[in-house]
């Protein structure tokens, strides 16, 4: 099973990338893919939406923290709609 986490960059300050990885990895280990970047102390975003839409649909469960990104970032809205489409 696939999930969509934050993995830990920054050493003095606290910056993150948004990873697919494997539900058994720890959480700085080999990730499948680098999905977005996340910077909470500027509040700055960057996503990946066709990369996060793929692995959604292939049944990736994202954490609570990158699922409260998702909803700011309306990565939701646009999973909707394209399921409708199909």
């Amino acid at each position: 099973m696939l999930k969509l986490r934050l993995k830990r960059c920054g050493r003095k300050q606290p910056v993150y990338r948004i990873v697919a990885i494997d539900v058994r990895s720890r959480r700085e280990g080999k990730d499948l893919q680098k999905v977005g970047f996340y910077d909470p102390i500027k509040n700055q975003t960057y996503l990946n939406v066709t990369a996060i839409l793929y692995f959604l649909e292939r049944g990736a469960q994202p954490t609570g923290t990158v699922q409260d990104i998702f909803k700011k970032a309306g990565v939701f809205k646009e999973l909707r709609s394209n399921q409708t489409k199909n």
